[in-house]
């Protein structure tokens, strides 16, 4: 049996190296990369900035995914226009969510940035629960089903992003290639809003000394309250991304689920430790790291050489113990916030 199973990974690993499933792997390993940073992108700002850790941060990713998929289900006309139904349709739910996000930081996170982080913890688990339970409320309401992916977003989406590609023999989906778009877009306009917008500027001075940047007349609590309305904002898009996206995370499945916000959550925290918390440039490197072994390891569970279903997510969780063991700090480690 022992020698069955090794003459299978051989021939698995040569059917890996061919061309065409390379390049079906990398395309499938940046598309996971752009959802992850997608998703995580949020919680590292806000943790760099205000040093608070976010366990909200999965279910806000489902509000956005609920609200955006009734969005897009609801004025998405069908064809090319559904395009532009989502685009319109991301732009309100980056609005709604970032108000929503600064209302939550200047009413309940505000009042205990002095406490230990475990306050910060136990309230943003607690606005979780809420959150997810309203959702479900909400979806009950509407007769959504709250197991099986919601399909009336999924009925919304373009033909040709539902299409599978075949280029140079690889197999890819034009979903796929249009998660890329929005992922290379999102670590633009981020960098963009950290690196060259006045708020950028205010944001390292907070981190680095927040006394002084007040002392020098920057508003730091409103600065505090605009970065935590961006990340959650963020996350917002990304939901509502997920909803077309029925492969979803390390194999899960897709779509808009009552799973949705556990399944995001984990992962997002997974790619923010990897790559150093609060440290923007480190969750785009281990987005890609993650991505890579989440294609990787669904492509070994899809073709059969593994039939465990949880091998992405065990792999990925290993990561994480490794980087722990060997770089605490993450990637890119950032020294200006601490939990102390």
């Amino acid at each position: 049996m022992t020698g069955i199973t090794e003459t299978l990974f051989v021939l698995s690993a040569f059917e890996l190296l061919q061309p065409s499933e390379l390049v079906g792997v990398a395309i499938q390993a940046v598309s996971k990369a752009s959802l992850y940073v997608m998703i995580a992108a949020g919680l590292t700002i806000i943790f760099g900035l205000i040093g608070v850790v976010n366990f909200a941060h999965g279910s806000l990713t489902m509000l956005g995914a609920y609200v955006g998929g009734f969005l897009i289900a609801v004025i998405a006309p069908g064809g090319v226009l559904s395009l532009a139904a989502f685009f319109v349709a991301a732009l309100v739910i980056f609005l709604l969510l970032t108000v929503a996000g600064g209302m939550m930081e200047k009413a309940l996170i505000k009042p205990i940035y002095d406490r230990s982080p475990v306050y910060h913890i136990l309230l943003t688990l607690g606005v979780a629960f809420v959150l997810d339970d309203l959702i479900a409320v909400g979806a009950t309401i509407l007769g959504i089903d709250l197991i099986s992916p919601w399909q009336a977003p999924r009925d919304a989406m373009p033909d040709f992003l539902s299409t599978t590609y075949t280029f140079a023999e690889a197999s890819f989906r034009g979903l796929d290639i249009f998660e890329i778009l929005l992922g290379v877009l999102t670590v633009v306009l981020v960098w963009f809003f950290l690196n060259r917008s006045r708020y950028g500027i205010y944001i390292r001075a907070c981190t680095e000394d927040a006394e002084m940047a007040e002392a020098l007349g920057i508003d730091v609590p409103r600065t505090f309250t605009i970065v935590f309305g961006v990340g959650v904002g963020i996350a917002g898009v990304a939901g509502m991304l997920l909803t077309w996206d029925i492969q979803g995370l390390m194999a899960q499945g897709g779509g808009a689920t009552i799973f949705l916000s556990a399944n995001v959550l984990l992962p997002a925290f997974v790619v923010v430790i990897v790559g150093g918390l609060g440290s923007f440039e480190g969750t785009v490197v281990a987005a890609l790291l993650i991505g890579f072994i989440d294609a990787l390891t669904t492509w070994l569970f899809v073709n059969e050489v593994v039939t465990f279903s949880a091998l992405p997510e065990i792999a990925i969780f290993v990561i994480l113990i490794v980087a722990l063991a060997v770089r605490p700090r993450g990637i890119f480690g950032a020294e200006g916030v601490t939990l102390d």
